[in-house]
């Protein structure tokens, strides 16, 4: 099997009129799976200061169930991802909302650190299929797209999430505690579990399926987490995507979950103060992401990702110039639209580039073990904050984005012109 390497020959307007019924639920669903997602990344992030005080943790402690996590997306990524390629998309993505169910709502009962860590194992392991699955469901519900902005608004309504993850956590929190604040999450596991009810396989999948009962599948496509990296080049390509995603990823894991604590110490702000800046934080990501969609579409993936990780290199460093609340707000939309625009972009990349047969398991092989890679970011940022100026920190921000730059330039396909983003 080999790459998709040439473009859809007609691109067609983006009309939400003009969507079928099964288009319109796809996107609904991605976006409320993108809406968990973030929600139970944010969860912690807010909690992490009540958590590392209640239990008597280190910073270092306190990073790892961030670290935890990604092992546990990295093994439900892969495992359900190759699952989604076998046996549908849609039936994987419902699925895998039971572990997160259970995973978030046992929360409430966990009062020490070996517990939280378990969790929050198998709520990576139910999130790990989510970010494949569902942009892979939108690149083959959309053929004929350019999809740059239309992943970009799935994952705009995915910080949602973020957003009430940030307004529960400052209403919840002082009155109830931190353990009372995992019970809100089970409201959108709901929520994505009835709205998956009305989505259907894409035709290209049914075609695959089709074909896989006439016996025309290859021999490679019986392990297809082995397909991503067939050929040498492939294999580059895949690795080289998987190191700019573990920047992506490790550079979000470490901003959400520990500035709301340095902006407390440095600042001294409140939870509730804290929760209100991160808001700021989340508007300007989801701004960042609807820009980076629309460079995509007519300038391309690598003009895209290029003006996007050079700025964030230098925005992030910014961070250490705010001195008072306003001066704060401006910095931190700023941080936050460059930093994780390009969130949605990578999922873009993927999905035009890998074959229908393997497209989830690429999807989440790139994105599971770029996340479990990036989960290494927060108890590495933990240190440094133990041992270093806030100056050291930033730096080190600065320097993973340069370096994935460098990566992406690397990368031949993202500058190739005859691939429809």
């Amino acid at each position: 099997m080999t790459e998709v390497t040439t473009a859809l020959p007609e691109e067609k307007p983006l009309k939400h009129k003009d969507f079928s019924r099964n288009q319109k639920w796809t996107l609904w669903s991605t976006t409320a799976g993108f809406a968990l997602e973030h929600m139970d990344a944010l969860f912690i992030s807010f909690a992490l200061s009540s958590i590392i005080s209640s239990l008597h943790l280190t910073n270092f402690a306190g990073g790892m169930i961030a670290t935890v996590s990604a092992f546990g997306t990295l093994f439900g990524g892969i495992i359900f991802g190759m699952l989604a390629d076998r046996i549908g998309r849609v039936r994987v993505f419902t699925m895998t909302l039971f572990f997160v169910a259970f995973a978030t709502g046992a929360l409430y009962f966990a009062h020490n650190i070996w517990l939280i860590y378990i969790l929050r194992f198998l709520a990576g392991v139910g999130t790990g299929a989510e970010y494949g699955a569902g942009v892979t469901l939108i690149a083959e519900n959309f053929r004929g797209y350019k999809i740059g902005r239309l992943t970009s608004l799935a994952h705009i309504g995915g910080q949602v999430g973020a957003i009430l993850a940030a307004i529960a956590s400052a209403v919840i929190i002082p009155l109830w505690g931190w353990n009372a604040l995992f019970l809100v999450g089970l409201i959108p596991v709901s929520l994505a579990f009835f709205v998956r009810l009305h989505v259907k396989e894409s035709a290209e999948f049914e075609a695959v399926q089709q074909a896989r009962k006439e016996n025309k599948e290859k021999a490679t496509n019986k392990v297809p987490v082995l397909a991503v990296f067939q050929t040498p080049a492939m294999a580059l390509q895949t690795l080289g995507l998987i190191l700019m995603m573990m920047v992506q990823t490790g550079g979000y894991y470490g901003l959400m979950n520990w500035l709301p604590k340095i902006m407390q110490k440095q600042l001294g702000l409140s939870i509730s103060k804290s929760s209100l800046w991160m808001i700021v934080t989340i508007v300007g990501m989801s701004l960042g992401m609807y820009c980076f969609g629309w460079v995509m579409d007519r300038l391309g993936a690598r003009a895209a990702f290029g003006s996007f990780l050079l700025v964030a290199a230098c925005s992030v460093y910014a961070l250490l110039f705010a001195k008072n609340a306003w001066s704060l707000l401006l910095i931190m939309m700023l941080v936050g639209f460059f930093s994780n625009g390009m969130y949605g972009g990578y999922g873009v990349v993927v999905s035009r580039l890998y074959a229908a047969e393997y497209r989830v398991t690429a999807n989440s092989v790139v994105s599971s073990v770029g996340k479990f890679l990036g989960g290494f970011f927060p108890p590495v940022i933990g240190l440094l904050m133990d041992q270093y100026s806030l100056a050291v920190v930033m730096m080190f921000f600065s320097a993973i984005y340069i370096f994935s730059f460098i990566i992406m330039m690397l990368i031949p396909a993202l500058g190739r012109k005859d691939i429809q983003y």
